[in-house]
């Protein structure tokens, strides 16, 4: 029997490794601001965080949970879908973006009826690749077990093999053995030198 490990976790050690202070990261889910917090804590104290949720009450509980800390200066809050990324980061950080983290499905605690749409994920993910610098790393944790999780797990998959190998290098870690049902993180770099 494979041991469980945690897909976070994983996710985490994989942006500690290329993440320096004075970066600048997305968390395009904020959700519960755990891994808001984590890119903070990497990059700060001169490099920003953008958060996306379309839930108001997950930057609420993320603003709280930064007022603790010494790195409220690093986080910008961005009530809006990840789908707009583009427009809601400044021009001057296009392409300078180090770190980008998805964590789909709903809001652990929240209502599981507002979960993350495929189309708007798709679009999310194709508009933070090219935000992405040079050697960048986008990580995404999907969930196919909730309602919707399936369909849009399976998108993702495609989305990353349609992805031009010259300029993307992809990989997928099963949190327990590799099944359908089973909760996946997508590990992508983006190569170059620039």
């Amino acid at each position: 029997m494979m041991q469980r490990i945690s897909l976070v976790d994983t996710a985490h050690n994989f942006i500690r490794e290329n993440l320096r202070p004075g970066d600048i990261a997305v968390d395009a889910t904020v959700g519960n601001g755990h891994d808001t917090l984590f890119l903070a804590e990497q990059i700060s104290p001169s490099g920003i965080v953008y958060g996306f949720d379309i839930q108001q009450a997950a930057l609420d509980s993320t603003r709280i949970k930064f007022r603790q800390t010494k790195f409220a200066e690093c986080l910008t809050l961005i009530y809006a879908s990840h789908a707009e990324m583009a427009e809601k980061i400044p021009d001057r950080h296009h392409g300078k973006i180090i770190a980008c983290m998805f964590n789909l499905g709903y809001l652990p605690g929240g209502d599981k009826n507002i979960i993350t749409r495929t189309e708007s994920t798709l679009t999310a993910l194709t508009i933070a690749g090219r935000l992405l610098s040079a050697q960048g790393i986008m990580t995404i944790i999907a969930y196919p077990g909730h309602s919707g999780g399936g369909q849009e797990t399976a998108r993702v998959k495609n989305w990353c093999e349609q992805l031009n190998t010259e300029q993307f290098k992809v990989s997928i870690i099963y949190g327990h053995e590799p099944k359908d049902s089973n909760p996946r993180l997508f590990l992508i770099r983006k190569l170059g030198s620039s």
